[in-house]
């Protein structure tokens, strides 16, 4: 067990590069590029936090479970969090100050826009640093946006070591039907609130407002690992049935045959929009997260099909450089507006030419920020808890098959 890492470190890519062109659709258009099933497909980009979110249960399921389970330990538990926190906390660390440095300098300059920024003070600073920016009913978004999500992971870092407890109790209690059963019945309370906030009256088109981004997390989190149980049951311990492959190879083909599908019926039905927000997801699109979650399980159980793609070379070295993406990517775009604004590029050939830039430079920083700050620190923190450092190069080669 073990095998489905190569094609979900590859689906991390995926992923980070959904939620950056989800984030980049006005640029996109203005270039001409947001043509209709792109922009359907872009408009739900959203959804690769949600990924991220399931992708985080499974794989941490499939880590920690035996090593915390089956009984708290307060210095396991410590142990953990120390090594969650090597892994996303220098790179926060940095994107968080240097947000800060660039939103100061785009009004030094006078370019940028410079309204909504009450968020710009020690109080939220110090909330970011803490990453309990998301935290509550009414979370407080600034400095480098993308990090709420960051936030949520935390909360769900913090809460781990106790729902390892239960995931540990069910791991050879439940049968494996029921154990699938309960990882969407997980996605529940979040189904629910993403199909009432729907109405004038219950506004909430972000799913942030009253404890949505908690709901999120939370139900994500827990799914990912009771798909893991789930995973793990059917594939064995020689691996999974040739039975279970076929099976899972079709669902690889078929789920984001039917995500595709439902994004464009969803986008195009004129009542599920939100009113000024074009570029926004429609109405009901969590209807899709399901089906992500049982795409990831369709990943883990196969490697054929769209898991031999996700595990080339390449795209576990877009996986390993995923999350400096996600981290980035929007502070980045801030920078790349303010400077088509200073050159005064606002359409035609050239603007055309500057998005291909906007894209290929964040793929070339997020590379650069996971070679020199994200690899580095994680490594140097992991050997403050006696953790034995592994080089960049090995990582890679022993999450890479020996035959790309």
């Amino acid at each position: 067990m073990g095998q489905f890492i190569r094609q979900l470190t590859g689906v991390r890519f995926l992923a980070a590069a959904w939620v950056m062109l989800y984030h980049y659709q006005p640029a996109l258009a203005t270039a001409g590029i947001l043509v209709p099933v792109v922009h359907e497909i872009l408009r739900v980009g959203s959804l690769g936090v949600d990924l991220f979110f399931t992708l985080s249960g499974f794989i941490l399921t499939h880590t920690y479970l035996t090593k915390i389970g089956p009984a708290f330990k307060a210095k396991k538990a410590g142990h953990f969090l120390w090594l969650r926190l090597a892994r996303i906390y220098p790179v926060h660390f940095v994107m968080l100050n240097i947000a800060g440095i660039a939103v100061i300098a785009q009004g030094l300059a006078g370019v940028g826009n410079a309204h909504d920024r009450d968020w710009l003070n020690p109080i939220d600073y110090i909330k970011q640093l803490l990453l309990i920016q998301e935290w509550g009913p009414n979370p407080e978004r600034g400095w480098n946006f993308v990090a709420w999500s960051l936030s949520m992971e935390w909360l769900a870092y913090l809460l781990f070591p106790f729902i390892v407890l239960v995931l540990f109790w069910a791991r050879d209690r439940l049968p494996t039907w029921v154990l699938g059963v309960v990882t969407f019945l997980c996605l529940t309370p979040l189904l629910w609130i993403g199909f009432t906030r729907t109405s004038d009256i219950l506004h909430d088109p972000f799913l942030i407002g009253g404890w949505g981004s908690t709901y999120r997390i939370l139900c994500e989190f827990t799914a990912g690992g009771f798909l893991y149980l789930t995973v793990r049951r059917l594939a064995g311990t020689d691996g999974p049935s040739a039975r279970v492959q076929q099976v899972a190879r079709w669902c690889a083909w078929l789920i984001p045959v039917v995500i595709l599908a439902t994004s464009i019926g969803l986008g195009n039905v004129p009542s599920l929009q939100w009113q000024g927000l074009p570029n926004e997801a429609p109405k009901f699109y969590v209807s899709l997260i399901p089906l992500l979650v049982a795409w990831i399980g369709a990943l883990a159980l196969t490697d054929r099909g769209p898991s031999r793609f996700f595990s080339h070379r390449r795209m576990i070295l877009g996986g390993f450089i995923s999350y400096s993406l996600y981290m980035i990517h929007d502070i980045w775009y801030g920078l790349w507006k303010a400077g088509m604004q200073v050159v005064g590029i606002d359409g035609g050939p050239l603007y055309l030419i500057g998005v291909v830039g906007l894209v290929g430079i964040a793929v070339v920083i997020a590379y650069l920020m996971w070679r020199i700050v994200e690899e580095p620190a994680r490594e140097w923190m992991r050997a403050r808890v006696g953790v034995q450092p592994m080089p960049v190069e090995e990582a890679a080669e022993a999450a890479t098959p020996k035959s790309l």
